[in-house]
């Protein structure tokens, strides 16, 4: 069964029917709400390609590229929790309202920042950017798994998140073709221009290609804030929470054993996520020697293989219990990140390629599984959940450090490796829920 009653958000609850995913009377505000999964991935997918581009226009290391990733995440880090506070107030829709404000604002902030032509700016504006990202995370994760029956919560954000893929292959097209010029060029090319004095303008042109497709972004983050602005939501259970005398405290949520663990599963999964794709390029430069533009197109290859496995892995959890699904996929990536951390080369190109499209079912899977039973406490616990991406500002510079230290980018796929040690572990052992006693 695919679509419940509008009227009836839990779904299936007590028998035996086949439990529904979609809520028929609630498809405007599902769509809408499932739309911005596909949004925030383009950003969040173009950061792999700004890593590249910025180490390029302002010379910087591997580890200062790796900044990028430390500013966006800290904004979902620091927003999460007062974003969760506003909807306890006033519900998912002015969370998901502030969310797109704040986001294109970051977008805009991009014009200023070629203009000034300083790296700081371009962090500075990725954080308002993610600021905006967090609102949207911590409302639409918790809003998808709730508008249907809990028992079928894991496939309907599983499907919802089937459409971040698609905008992470945007994400990572639009930046490869538009972004990325193709020119790269050698320490001598760079004297040389250095001393015709053309360096400067060339350094230049480079940092103005970012800025069109970010505009473009806040442009469409707007456009849908208008719609959303129109549409009706429906109130979700937990929405009364801001009104019930049991307003729910967060200490319960610590006797929560299964969900604790989730959010040590998350920051690592997250960091193992962001990590594998940002230095996705490099290690296809480094071991296969080829050009930033092939490297790219590799990036959007990948992407695609992680979109493929969100829309499977939905179908298959009508037959396969989702977390088993996820402790599967966790070992078949650890068994391909030992391949590629021991044999850099097209074997390993392709192995790390392989990791997206089982890595795909992690995310909301440990989310969903994270909020089970949580109550009048699902905003805040899915805030903490979101604020566990942080994992992708941390991890990521810690493997470009790895990196250079060795001068290996296979040896920094140690980190998501460990990160999938953990998920397989949280997977089998961890997400059943249980209090602890304390």
């Amino acid at each position: 069964m695919l679509i419940a009653p509008a009227s009836d958000t839990t779904a299936g609850k007590g028998s035996g029917e086949p439990k529904p995913l979609l809520p028929i009377g609630n498809l405007a505000p599902f769509f809408l709400v499932t739309s911005l999964f596909f949004l925030w991935a383009i950003p969040n997918n173009l950061n792999d390609i700004l890593i590249r581009q910025f180490m390029k226009s302002f010379s910087l290391t591997r580890f200062q590229g790796g900044l990028v990733q430390s500013a966006f995440y800290m904004g979902y880090f620091l927003l999460a929790i007062p974003a969760a506070l506003l909807m306890r107030r006033a519900g998912y829709k002015a969370g998901i309202l502030t969310g797109l404000l704040l986001f294109a604002t970051g977008t805009f902030l991009f014009w200023p920042a070629a203009i000034v032509g300083q790296y700081w700016f371009f962090l500075l504006a990725l954080f308002v950017m993610a600021s905006g990202l967090s609102f949207l995370e911590t409302a639409s994760n918790p809003f998808i798994a709730q508008i249907g029956a809990s028992e079928s919560s894991e496939r309907r954000l599983n499907f919802s998140q089937a459409f971040n893929p698609l905008g992470a292959i945007t994400g990572a097209g639009v930046g490869t073709i538009f972004i990325l010029s193709g020119v790269e060029l050698t320490k001598s090319q760079v004297a040389a221009r250095i001393a015709n004095n053309t360096y400067a303008a060339y350094l230049r042109t480079e940092t103005l290609r970012v800025v069109a497709p970010y505009i473009v972004l806040g442009l469409i983050a707007l456009v849908l804030a208008a719609f959303i602005w129109q549409t009706k939501f429906p109130v979700i259970q937990s929405e009364h929470e801001g009104d019930a005398d049991d307003h729910g405290h967060i200490r319960d949520l610590f006797r929560q054993r299964h969900f604790v663990l989730a959010i040590l599963a998350q920051f690592l999964y997250v960091g193992a996520q962001v990590g594998t794709w940002s230095y996705f390029i490099q290690y296809v430069q480094d071991y296969t020697h080829q050009p930033e533009k092939i490297a790219g197109y590799f990036l959007v290859g990948t992407l695609a293989a992680f979109g493929v496995g969100r829309f499977s892995s939905s179908w298959l959890m009508q037959f396969i219990p989702a977390g088993r699904l996820m402790g599967s996929y966790a070992l078949i990536n650890i068994l391909l990140l030992v391949i590629a951390i021991a044999h850099p080369g097209w074997i390993g190109l392709w192995c790390v390629f392989g990791t997206s499209l089982f890595m795909s079912v992690m995310f909301p899977t440990i989310f969903a599984l994270g909020l089970k039973g949580l109550g009048a406490n699902t905003k805040i616990g899915g805030s903490m959940l979101v604020m566990a991406i942080v994992g992708g500002a941390i991890l990521t510079p810690i493997m470009g450090l790895i990196s250079e230290k060795t001068g290996s980018i296979a040896a920094a796929y140690l980190i998501p490796l460990i990160g999938y040690v953990v998920v397989a572990l949280y997977a089998f052992f961890g997400s059943k829920p249980r209090r602890i006693s304390f």
